[in-house]
């Protein structure tokens, strides 16, 4: 219904008729509007007091799983076609700059491991999102005191919680973890960098601010990296591979660490993303050990080439080549 009133305004979708062999999808995303009621109850069920008695169904009553749902079978639709059939997607919502930018980075990010690492994921925010235009200013209200406006909306807020959704079921794929995504967000909307200020590029270069502000990849790429890996990330792998999460409301998860984070009923006992980063040091440390072992060893197999003494490192005809100690040392580096 939408698209036909936009249609009438001269605005809608494209006429089928100048279009022989395209397949006209709509898949049926609710507007800003109603996502900003929706995320407006799921924080009215989070905070301050939690209905344990009443949980799940007020958790349905909010609609937000069916709507983050419904964007992540949007993109898996795409990346089907693109990945499987071979064909060209044209992917616009009434204006563009909401539901395009959502559907298009996902796809990419199902499409090419290269966005599911730490420096493509921020390439994918940059070219997406921020050069593409996506209205931040407006649907986050930064610098406004019209809380209430009209333009709000969680287009970003959601967008991050399916890439969430999405480690959810491939857990190592992604070479960052979920503490970046909830520094992404908070960060959204506190204003300390100029990553996510403005409307569009245009304004950003207008209000220059590359010489007033920092930009938060510079902090997500500073010291404060290791605290954004994730520990059973297994590499990039074959860039050509997609992965194709399963988009039904039976695997979609309610991301309690993060809108519940400030109830204190909720909060876990420890810092999830510091565990991670002792463990990347220590897994650090213990790679460290087994490359000066390998060179010692590397020397002393030398040395005994060279000479027919007795060592530890001379081994009997027949026992083979001595076994590297990167092996031996495997099950206590793959934590």
């Amino acid at each position: 219904m939408n698209a036909d009133a936009n249609r009438l305004k001269g605005g809608g979708y494209e006429n089928e008729d100048n279009y022989q062999n395209a397949e006209f999808v709509f898949l049926d995303i609710q507007n800003i509007h109603v996502m900003r009621e929706s995320l407006r109850k799921v924080k009215d069920m989070c905070f301050p007091v939690i209905d344990d008695a009443r949980w799940l169904s007020n958790l349905e009553a909010t609609g937000w799983l069916n709507h983050v749902k419904l964007i992540l079978a949007g993109a898996v639709k795409i990346a089907d076609k693109v990945e499987n059939h071979k064909t060209s997607v044209v992917v616009h919502c009434s204006d563009g700059w909401d539901r395009t930018a959502q559907l298009t980075s996902l796809a990419m990010l199902l499409l090419d491991s290269h966005y599911r690492t730490l420096r493509g994921f921020q390439v994918l925010i940059e070219k997406e999102w921020l050069s593409f235009g996506h209205k931040f200013a407006h649907r986050v209200g930064h610098g406004d005191d019209k809380h209430n406006d009209a333009d709000r909306s969680p287009v970003f807020l959601q967008f991050i919680d399916c890439v969430w959704q999405v480690m959810q079921q491939f857990p190592n794929a992604f070479e960052f973890n979920e503490y970046l995504l909830c520094v992404l967000l908070d960060h959204l909307y506190s204003c300390l960098f100029g990553t996510f200020l403005c409307n569009s590029d245009k304004e950003r270069r207008e209000a220059r601010l590359t010489q007033h502000t920092q930009s938060l990849w510079t902090f997500d790429n500073s010291k404060q990296r290791p605290l954004f890996l994730n520990t059973m990330y297994c590499g990039p792998g074959d860039s050509k591979v997609a992965i194709f999460p399963i988009a039904s409301i039976r695997y979609m998860k309610f991301w309690k660490s993060y809108y519940c984070r400030w109830n204190p009923r909720m909060r876990p006992q420890d810092s999830v993303h510091l565990r991670h980063a002792q463990l990347l040091s220590l897994r650090d440390q213990l790679q460290a050990k087994v490359d000066v072992l390998n060179k010692e060893l590397d020397s002393k197999v030398g040395n005994s080439n060279g000479s027919l003494a007795p060592g530890p490192a001379r081994r009997q005809e027949g026992q083979g080549p001595p076994q590297p100690l990167s092996a031996r040392f495997e099950s206590s580096i793959n934590i």
